[in-house]
């Protein structure tokens, strides 16, 4: 347990290959989930509703296939400059090699510049399970249903 009393988080290894001058991405704060992505181009502006693929420099290897990275968007980019991942979310697969890149989406008003080494997006690790499908007829009854969008309310 940690000053808070809650749980440490579990490590798992990750190798990681840096395929421009990059830093190793670090967490921000002991109790961040997920690591900083930094941008590893030159200077990349996105005019409002546009798109934009920026490199990260790295490439990983989970020494597990039970683990996915998941990239996210940095709230602070989201809230203030409408910067969001342009896929909403990006799974990086434990057999993935490549370069990791984010698409990043403009949905301000105004252009918004990236610079080398400015934070663009969130790297965590989760744990995966594989899905075992039992073919059925029936599914067992809850209180939801099959109520879909908006069916439980707002308050």
């Amino acid at each position: 347990m940690n000053e808070r009393n809650t749980p440490r988080k579990e490590n798992v290894n990750i190798r990681i290959k840096l395929l421009r001058d990059v830093s190793i991405p670090q967490y921000a704060t002991q109790g961040s989930a997920a690591l900083d992505l930094r941008a590893a181009c030159d200077t990349v502006t996105i005019a409002p509703g546009e798109r934009a693929v920026i490199p990260t420099g790295i490439a990983i290897a989970p020494e597990t296939d039970g683990v996915v990275a998941v990239v996210a968007a940095r709230s602070g980019l989201a809230i203030k400059h409408g910067i969001c991942l342009s896929n909403g979310i990006g799974v990086i697969d434990s057999d993935y090699r490549g370069e990791i890149c984010v698409g990043l989406y403009n949905s301000g008003s105004e252009s918004f510049t990236i610079n080398c080494g400015d934070r663009i997006a969130q790297l965590m690790f989760m744990p995966v399970f594989a899905a075992n499908f039992i073919l059925s007829d029936t599914l067992d009854g809850t209180e939801r249903g099959t109520g879909g969008f908006g069916s439980t309310g707002i308050r």
